[in-house]
């Protein structure tokens, strides 16, 4: 949002959830900031300041308050949608980018020197990539000192931090507090058990129709991959330096991730892959508020708020879904993808080691590390196949027509070769017109992408069966070209109103 003074201020004096995240308070006199919604005294017009970013605000010296934990706000609705460099930029250093490659690493995924790339981040956020970097570092390092028994230096590399000192440092600087001193403060809680388990909160803009959302995930979860059971969301994960497992529960202005990592490290980058499946950055009071103007959706809107679209952990799983799913139900999209999980390889797996907390161990020992039991710890789960992995599967495993096999093939080569980047940092258009160029993905499937993994809140599908059906059960014109026309009237969350289609249908 613009960085209007009286604007924000308003939305402080009325302690306005709805705008954490947008921006950031600065109070000069205390030398704190905070999220809009800070429960404390508002402070005085001339000791204020507004910031569009928690690292702009650690760069004007402020540190986050211990009241309203700004660091931990929902994120910001504008940075999670948008297609251009600086949404894609924000998308990147949450999934823990410039932790594994660098500030260089950033810049060559995004196609920009690294000077001009830092020369925007500073326009637009009021911090280049390594401030930005390094406020979610102090973000990670505060959620594993309060919610693990972890000592201070496993904890300072697991976040991310070059080393100890930089992270006493930063921790001293963002929180005014020592690490040690911060576990204290939050008071002894015990351990979660299993290695490398973390319980935390993930805050966003209520209101979330859970109900929505569960239902949606359950009928297309996979088996060995995800489940929905008394009310938690549970699914493996395919992470930068490991396996992991996560159980995601919906509560009151809160989901509870119970994460379960080989590697401390994902954490970032886990968190990140979470809120975005659940759509948890997502403004749904703006949104309902566009669709609810038309008074076909109206009712539904008032008695369903809150809707999102539940989107992807993984971009190339998402891909294969919308190839599978062509022109079949989604029961039998279902059927043909768990076959294909359950194929068995054309060679032998080599059974390398992998790095658990600095420990090797086999892949055996860490799938039964991670199916212990834990705070709502799930059974065997696991990511869904790589693209490598999906290459080496023989034909009798794909259980579908020839030229849709040939289609995921051709899907696997171009991102196993890196002719096709499916992360949320990538450039959509880009990646749409790659995508549509692969023969068998036509303009459902790209749009069903767009949706899904890259985050398009503007998607409508006017030829999918169901969204026509669900149009003529609200009394919309069901065919697809008026369904196109009468739409406009939505955007830009057309992306929602199918979420809302399906569901009458």
């Amino acid at each position: 949002m613009e960085m209007d003074f009286e604007r924000c201020y308003r939305a402080v004096d009325s302690r306005d959830q709805r705008f954490d995240g947008w921006f950031y308070t600065g109070v000069t006199s205390t030398g704190i900031y905070c999220r809009p919604s800070c429960p404390a005294t508002t402070p005085k017009r001339q000791n204020v300041r507004f910031f569009p970013s928690a690292a702009a605000a650690q760069g004007a010296g402020l540190r986050a308050c211990r009241r309203c934990r700004p660091d931990a706000a929902p994120g910001s609705p504008q940075w999670d949608v948008r297609a251009d460099v600086v949404g894609r930029a924000m998308r990147l250093i949450a999934d823990g980018v410039v932790d594994r490659d660098g500030v260089p690493g950033l810049a060559a995924r995004l196609g920009y020197t690294e000077r001009h790339l830092h020369r925007m981040l500073r326009a637009e956020m009021g911090a280049g990539p390594l401030a930005l970097a390094r406020a979610q570092r102090a973000q990670t390092a505060r959620i594993l000192i309060e919610t693990t028994g972890l000592g201070m230096a496993e904890i300072a590399f697991a976040a991310g931090f070059g080393s100890v000192r930089q992270f006493n440092d930063t921790v001293r600087e963002v929180y005014g507090i020592a690490p040690s001193e911060l576990r204290t403060a939050r008071g002894r809680h015990r351990a979660p058990s299993g290695a490398g388990t973390i319980t935390l909160r993930l805050a966003y803009r209520p209101p979330l129709h859970t109900r929505a959302l569960l239902d949606f995930l359950s009928v297309r979860a996979l088996p060995g991959v995800e489940e929905v059971r008394d009310g938690t969301y549970h699914r493996g994960l395919r992470l930068p330096h490991g396996a992991g497992q996560v159980a995601l529960t919906p509560a009151d202005g809160h989901v509870a991730a119970t994460l379960r990592l080989a590697d401390l490290r994902d954490l970032s980058p886990a968190v990140a892959r979470c809120r975005r499946l659940l759509d948890l950055d997502a403004d749904p009071t703006a949104v309902d508020a566009t669709l609810a103007a038309d008074p076909a959706l109206a009712p539904t809107i008032a008695a369903e708020p809150g809707i999102r679209v539940p989107r992807a952990v993984d971009g190339f799983e998402m891909a294969v879904r919308a190839i599978v799913g062509q022109q079949i139900s989604v029961t039998s999209a279902r059927t043909t993808l768990t076959r294909l999980l359950r194929a068995t390889p054309t060679e032998d797996q080599v059974d390398h080691e992998v790095v658990v907390n600095g420990t090797g161990v086999s892949p055996q020992q860490l799938h039964d590390q991670l199916s212990e039991g834990g705070p709502g710890a799930p059974g065997r789960l696991e990511g869904f196949l790589s693209p490598e992995d999906l290459l080496e599967l023989p034909d009798s495993a794909f259980g579908m027509p020839v030229g849709r096999r040939e289609t995921v093939r051709a899907l696997a080569r171009s991102v196993a070769d890196g002719a096709l980047d499916l992360a949320a940092g990538g450039d959509r258009q880009e990646t749409l017109a790659r995508l549509s160029a692969l023969p068998g993905i036509g303009p459902w499937t790209a749009g069903y992408l767009a949706m899904r993994a890259f985050g398009d809140p503007d998607v409508l599908l006017p030829t999918d069966l169901a969204v026509r059906r669900g149009a003529a059960a609200l009394g919309l014109p069901d065919d697809p070209k008026a369904l196109d026309a009468y739409a406009d009237r939505w955007r830009p969350w057309r992306s929602y109103a199918t979420i809302r289609l399906w569901r009458a249908a």
